[in-house]
This record gives C-alpha cells, sequence and structure tokens, in this order.
C-alpha cells in the first residue's frame, strides 16, 4: 500500500505548533529530523531532538489531497515553515527510513519501548517491542507518552485493561508487561486489529492482549480504560467507554487540548468524578473515577 508524505523545513520554534496542525489533518505520524547535520550526542531519555532547522515530515494515507494539505500549513503557520518534498511511499520504504530514526525510549522507571532492530538489555524492566507499520502509537508523541508514563506509575497486577482506539496495541501491550491479568485493545480500524495481534505476537502476550472491532467486543468490566484519542471522539463516545468501566474503576484519557479539558470533563461528569489533569508540552490526560 503507498503512502502520501510531505516534508517541511521549519525552525525549531515552529515545530510543535507544525507537528499539533499535521496531526490534526490526518497525520498517521510525523517524524524529525536535522536539516542542517547537527547531531544530538547523548539526549536526554524519554525526550526529541530538537534542531535549530529540522525537517518535519508527516505521513497520510494514500487517498488523501496532499496538496491541499500542503496549501493548509502554508496559509495556518510562520512563512519560515516551508515546503520541502512532497512524495508517494511504499511500505518498505517508509518503515526503513523511519527505524533508522527511531531508538529506545523510556517511560517512567520501569516502563520502555525498543524497536525490534536493537537488542535488549538484561533486566527487570518492562521493555515493549514496538516497530512502525499498519497503525501508529510508538510512544513519541506527548499523548501516547502521558498514558505510558500513567500505567508505568500504577499497579497494574491481576487487573483487566481496555485499550480503546488502541491503534499499534502500545498501550495494552505495555500493561501486560506491567503485569495486567486480561487486556482488550479495542478500534473501528481493522488494520489496528491487525497491527496490535501482530505486536501482541512479537512481544509474547497474545494470551493476556487481544484485539477487537466495537462490535467484537465482548462483555467487559474493566478495572482500567486508556483512551488516548482525540477530544470529539472521546466526547462523542463517552456512553460507549463508561459502558466497559466498573464502579470505582480508573479512566485515563489523553490526545486533549488546554481549550477541550473541560469540554471532555463536561461529557463524562455523569459517569466519573475525581477529574484530574496532567499536561506534557501542548496535551492534557484526564484523569477520573466510575461512579
Amino acid at each position: 500500500m503507498p503512502w502520501k508524505q510531505a516534508t517541511f523545513n521549519t525552525p525549531k520554534e515552529h515545530v510543535e505548533p507544525l507537528e499539533d496542525h499535521l496531526l490534526s489533518m490526518g497525520a498517521l505520524s510525523v517524524t524529525l529530523m536535522d536539516a542542517e547535520d547537527h547531531p544530538i550526542l547523548e539526549p536526554a531519555l524519554n525526550t526529541t531532538p530538537i534542531w535549530d532547522n529540522n525537517l518535519v515530515t508527516a505521513l497520510f494515507e494514500d487517498n488523501v489531497d496532499i496538496d491541499a494539505i500542503a496549501i493548509s500549513v502554508k496559509a495556518s503557520m510562520s512563512e519560515k515553515v516551508t515546503i520541502f518534498n512532497i512524495e508517494t511511499v511504499d511500505d518498505q520504504e517508509w518503515e526503513r527510513a523511519w527505524m533508522d530514526n527511531y531508538h529506545p525510549m523510556q517511560f517512567g522507571e520501569k516502563l520502555w519501548i525498543y524497536p525490534t532492530n536493537i537488542e535488549t538489555p538484561e533486566t527487570d524492566d518492562a521493555i515493549v517491542r514496538l516497530d512502525p507499520g499498519l497503525a501508529f502509537g510508538t510512544g513519541t508523541h506527548p499523548t501516547t507518552a502521558l498514558c505510558l508514563e500513567w500505567l508505568d506509575q500504577t499497579n497494574l497486577k491481576n487487573k483487566i485493561v481496555v485499550d480503546f482506539g488502541c491503534g499499534s496495541g502500545v498501550l495494552a501491550i505495555a500493561a501486560a508487561l506491567l503485569g495486567a491479568k486480561k487486556c482488550y485493545g479495542i478500534d473501528n480500524d481493522p488494520q489496528a486489529i491487525i497491527a496490535t495481534d501482530s505486536n501482541a505476537n512479537i512481544n509474547h502476550v497474545t494470551d493476556i492482549v487481544t484485539a477487537h472491532l466495537p462490535e467484537d467486543t465482548p462483555a467487559i468490566e474493566a478495572d482500567i480504560i486508556v483512551a488516548n484519542i482525540l477530544s470529539f471522539p472521546l466526547i462523542t463516545l463517552a456512553k460507549n467507554i463508561e459502558s466497559l468501566c466498573k464502579v470505582n474503576g480508573q479512566l485515563v484519557m489523553s490526545g486533549i487540548l488546554e481549550g477541550q479539558v473541560n469540554d471532555v470533563i463536561e461529557a463524562y461528569s455523569p459517569y466519573f468524578k475525581n477529574f484530574i489533569s496532567s499536561q506534557k508540552e501542548d496535551w492534557f490526560r484526564i484523569c477520573a473515577v466510575k461512579k
């Protein structure tokens, strides 16, 4: 399957707004590269290196109007953000280029994500083996990192966890490796189901992690629901999500911008209480407890 790829040249102060704009336009992933060959040696763990001048590459499905997206970027962003390249790439080309810039990442104290081409150390830490593929969610974006950090800080032993909008299945797999008894990935995209099943197999947790389309989801009373999706689907699906959570169960939501926090809390207030929000860059995580 071919993909559309757009690359923009931007100074560091415009990287985050550009990334957020591209994601809002439907980008499946956004990656950064140095535009001037100024390497960063030994970057801090769980950080994304940003250079003075960056190449920001966004990947889209083949059926998008990539020219319209480029025009939108030009109209919305600073004039310092310029189009570097627009092209069509196949799976193998994109994944190989992505893997060349994908490195181990740590979340919290004991949770890591490693690409499968890098050998893992002998450790008692939880290590998720994950490569880019049909569905995305690899920990590089703040929304995913917020959820991974919360999972790392939570006692998941013998818990039933739902990864709602599972994408790559990274949150369900991380929960399984951190001690959860059963993890259900739920997504309306069949490619996400394929990706989650494949990644569960790579991480040897197929006995714990299963992936389901919404219409095929079994009856669940989850101890924990993690929903790393954007605010509009979070609000729209509030009733669906709360129906999967047991009384006193925990809900973790991410993919929320500052101006959307109150709207999301309002949508879930009939079902949940004790709302707590946390921020990473421009993105918020909201936690709550089922009434």
